[in-house]
């Protein structure tokens, strides 16, 4: 039997960053990285591979990143955990004894058992698989009728990337506008009317009843409303569960939503220095609300890998996760759209008092160059103190970037009123104007209104 430092399961965006951190954190460390996967997807690239990419070879995790810094890669299945013993047994017989275990078992996308034809031949989901997505990109040359089964953001970068390849590609969606978890309405119905004049077909407010087949495979989508759509294949986007089936037969504790219990630390709950889960398998709260959250991005599994990594031997006060901001960005074709913290519509229902301020303004000065975009900036705000609590971007192609750094406003708690004084560096090409810039015009008229 073998025995290690640190034994990390998992190979994506969440195993890949612990394993990073920790060994540049404690190099004396042996860390070990099993993964099953031969090959790692670039898991937010994966929209990509249906049409600019069109082929899965190119969103590939490179294992350089994991080897130069001098962890070990072994492709391998854990089949059990075995946590008295600090022992994990794997499909090949091996089984390795630990000092530390990180778990970054990742998700898996749902199929709902309600809906009627789910196990019909080309209905699809969207998994972090290499072989199953090879597999279906083959399945679906020749098709031509796709329905797309949920307007998050994988679904809407799925129907995008599909429609640029010649498919004709219906999007379904059962609330009113699409990327309604992520935005409020005026982006969401912005996002729709550009998906449209790409030629996607969108429709909302209506859900799938039932996928019928016909000789075992799809051939239409029976809608909540009795319309009936022709299809030949279905893409299933309605969401992801925490891949935590084996933590929970370890005896590990999971919550009402089956993620691992942690703490702030990321160390598994109660409390233990032994074993840290991250990324979307680990339990996450919202950094606003405080509430349990089923947010699964690479984004917050990177920042809870790095948390656990820095602290797995010694804990730094000043290094904990503090809760999940949802910093998400997508684009369609040149128009980008970004979102941090809570949107207007989850304030109100959790009880937030806040106030709003948008501004449109450009992405240049001046506004007339040919890369110009229109940017709009929507602030969301504590009334009582002025905290900025969410906000949300449409934008070119700095929105991405705009969006990271609100963020990081919202997790430093800073007051709407310190953007008023907000020193930045602008440039005719990269910026929009110093005296129009579209975040602090935004802050602009939040102020007034609490003056109101």
């Amino acid at each position: 039997m073998r025995i290690i430092d640190v034994l990390v399961i998992g190979g994506g965006a969440s195993g890949l960053q612990a394993a990073i951190t920790t060994k540049t954190t404690y190099p004396e460390k042996e860390v070990v990285l099993v993964r099953k996967e031969e090959q790692v997807l670039i898991p937010c690239g994966i929209p990509y591979i249906f049409g600019t990419l069109s082929d899965s070879s190119k969103d590939i995790l490179p294992d350089k990143l994991l080897t130069s810094v001098g962890v070990e890669i072994i492709v391998d299945e854990m089949s059990e955990i075995k946590v008295q013993e600090r022992q994990c047994a794997f499909a090949s017989g091996e089984t390795i004894q630990y000092s530390k275990l990180i778990l970054a078992l990742g998700s898996i996308p749902t199929k709902p058992g309600w809906l009627k034809g789910g196990d019909l031949e080309r209905v699809y989901t969207i998994p972090k698989n290499k072989v199953y997505l090879d597999q279906m990109l083959e399945e679906l040359k020749g098709l031509k009728e796709i329905i797309v089964i949920g307007a998050g953001f994988i679904g809407v970068e799925v129907s995008d990337e599909l429609n640029k390849k010649g498919y004709h590609v219906t999007l379904l969606e059962i609330e009113k506008v699409i990327l309604n978890r992520a935005f409020d309405d005026e982006f969401g119905v912005l996002a729709q009317e550009h998906l449209e004049e790409r030629g996607v077909n969108v429709i909302t407010g209506k859900g799938a009843s039932e996928i019928k087949g016909k000789d075992g495979k799809v051939n239409e989508v029976v809608l909540t409303s009795g319309e009936h759509i022709k299809a030949d294949a279905v893409i299933l986007s309605i969401g992801y569960a925490p891949n935590t089936a084996i933590a929970k037969a370890a005896g590990i504790e999971l919550n009402e939503f089956d993620f691992i219990k942690t703490c702030e630390y990321m160390r598994v709950l109660p409390c233990t220095s032994d074993i840290v889960a991250v990324g979307d398998c680990a339990e996450k709260r919202d950094f606003v609300t405080r509430k349990l959250d089923r947010t699964m991005l690479a984004s917050t599994a990177c920042a809870e890998a790095r948390t656990a990594g820095m602290n797995l031997y010694s804990l730094s006060p000043c290094k904990p996760f503090t809760g999940t901001i949802a910093i998400y960005s997508t684009a369609i074709g040149n128009h980008a759209f970004g979102t941090a913290g809570i949107t207007e519509a989850r304030a109100t229902a959790e009880n937030f008092s806040v106030i709003c301020g948008s501004f449109t303004g450009m992405d240049t000065h001046p506004g007339n160059l040919e890369h110009s975009h229109k940017q709009m900036v929507k602030l969301i705000v504590a009334s009582d103190c002025g905290m900025i609590l969410g906000a949300e971007v449409y934008g070119g192609t700095s929105v991405g970037e705009l969006t990271n750094a609100i963020g990081f406003l919202i997790q430093n708690r800073v007051m709407v009123k310190q953007l008023l004084t907000m020193q930045i560096g602008t440039q005719p090409l990269l910026t929009g104007s110093p005296a129009g810039y579209p975040l602090i015009k935004a802050a602009e008229v939040v102020v007034k209104k609490m003056r109101c």
